[in-house]
C-alpha cells in the first residue's frame, strides 16, 4: 500500500521510536501529526523533516481523556481524518521491583502505557469503522511477552495489558476492515534508558536496536495491502536472548 498522502498519527513522537516512526512515515509521503507531553521535543522532531507536507505537532497527555479527545479533534481537522495511528507513547520508572514500586508509580505507568492506547483507539475507531479501513500499530515490548526484571513489575504489567488490548480489539475489528498490530521491540536506544536503575554504556547502546530499526518494521506493516494483517511482530537486538 502506498503511504503517500495517508493521514498518520504517532503518539510519543518527540523522541526515540516515535521520532523515528514519524520521520519514516514523512519520508514515504505521509501526512503526519505527532503528539507528546512536551512541546520542545515535538518541535525538534518536526524540524528534522524539511520535505512536504510538514510534520504537524500538538501537545497531548494520552493518559488524560480530555487531553486525548482535544488532540484527536485537532488531528482529524488538520489531517482530514486518520488512516494510521501508532500508539507509541510510554514510560517506565527507576525503582522497578515489587518491593520498590509505589502505588503512585504503578498508577502512572499503567495510565500511560495501557490506558493511553485505549484512549487513542477509542477516539480513532469510530472513523475507521465508518470508512471500513484503518491501521492501528501498538508499540508494545518484549516485556509484554516475557515479564523480566529488566522492565520491572509495573512496566511488564502495563505491556501485557497493551498486548491484550491490541489482540482483543483486533479480533473484533477485522470484519470492519481495521488491522491492528502489536510490535514487541526488545532493547532500543531511546531516552527511556535514562530511567534504568543501572547506567547503560555507550557501547551497549550501539549494539542494541536503534529507533529506525523499529520504524522500518512499522512502515512495512502499514504498507501491506488491506487483505494482509500482522497481529504480532517481535524485533530484538541480535545480542538479546529471547526464550
Amino acid at each position: 500500500m502506498d503511504l503517500k498522502d495517508k493521514r498518520i498519527v504517532v503518539t510519543g513522537g518527540g523522541t526515540g521510536i516515535g521520532r523515528g516512526v514519524a520521520l519514516a512515515f514523512a519520508s514515504e509521503g505521509g501526512c503526519v501529526a505527532i503528539c507528546g507531553r512536551r512541546e520542545e521535543p515535538l518541535q525538534e522532531t518536526a524540524a528534522l523533516y524539511t520535505g512536504e507536507p510538514a510534520i504537524l505537532s500538538k501537545t497531548c497527555d494520552v493518559a488524560d481523556r480530555e487531553s486525548t479527545g482535544e488532540f484527536f479533534s485537532w488531528a482529524v481537522e488538520a489531517l482530514g481524518g486518520i488512516d494510521v495511528i501508532v500508539n507509541n507513547a510510554g514510560i517506565n520508572i527507576r525503582e522497578r521491583s515489587m518491593a520498590e514500586t509505589t502505588p503512585e508509580d504503578w498508577d502512572r505507568v499503567l495510565a500511560v502505557n495501557a490506558t493511553g492506547p485505549f484512549n487513542c483507539m477509542y477516539e480513532v475507531l469510530p472513523g475507521m469503522r465508518e470508512r471500513r479501513d484503518g491501521v492501528i500499530i501498538n508499540i508494545c515490548s518484549t516485556a509484554g511477552k516475557r515479564p523480566v526484571p529488566l522492565g520491572g513489575i509495573a512496566y511488564g504489567a502495563s505491556k501485557f495489558a497493551q498486548r491484550a488490548l491490541g489482540i482483543g480489539a483486533g479480533y473484533e475489528e477485522g470484519d470492519n476492515g481495521i488491522r491492528i498490530t502489536n510490535i514487541y521491540p526488545g532493547e532500543v536506544d531511546t531516552p527511556i534508558l535514562d530511567n534504568r536503575p543501572q547506567q547503560v554504556s555507550d557501547e551497549h547502546k550501539a549494539r542494541i536496536l536503534q529507533p529506525e530499526d523499529v520504524a522500518a518494521m512499522v512502515v512495512a506493516v502499514a504498507k501491506l495491502p488491506p487483505r494482509a494483517s500482522v497481529p504480532e511482530l517481535i524485533v530484538k537486538p541480535t545480542i538479546q536472548p529471547y526464550a
